[in-house]
């Protein structure tokens, strides 16, 4: 009698339904866009990149690796890998080549398509490198010569 009691209690036990609170991981995504291409690198916080996708491995046509389209493509793949990692949200990061005013046009779009996916972006940080000065001027005591 003990035995099949105790064999109840242990298949209600089990039968019963947890909800596993889920656990809000934040990433970081940093995008980078020139007029060429968009490469986008998802890392843990710590600096671990979990996935690295770019526009010329969505599209066969060189010219169309920075469009905003193929863009869009490259951050579905993100967001897919990032679903697997269990990652909700994502601090961004956007660079732009050295030298140019503004990112390329593929930025906006992988942006716009990670929040139509669900995902809580915290802030969006423009790190794109300005060059200070530059280089040092030709010439020498008596300047330079054309």
């Amino acid at each position: 009698m003990e035995t099949k009691e105790q064999n109840q209690i242990i298949e209600q036990d089990s039968k019963k339904e947890f909800k596993k609170e889920k656990k809000e991981r934040t990433a970081v995504l940093n995008i980078y866009t020139s007029f060429n291409n968009t490469i986008i690198n998802l890392t843990d916080l710590a600096g671990t990149t979990i996935a690295k996708y770019s526009g010329g491995g969505s599209t066969k046509q060189s010219r169309l690796k920075a469009n905003p389209t193929t863009a869009m493509f490259v951050a579905q793949r993100i967001a897919e890998d990032a679903k697997e990692n269990g990652i909700t949200s994502f601090y961004v990061k956007i660079r732009a080549g050295t030298g140019q005013p503004n990112p390329g046009p593929g930025a906006h779009a992988a942006i716009k398509s990670l929040t139509r996916a669900g995902f809580k972006i915290l802030s969006i940080l423009d790190t794109t490198r300005v060059p200070r000065g530059g280089p040092k001027k030709g010439g020498g005591r008596r300047g330079r010569r054309v």
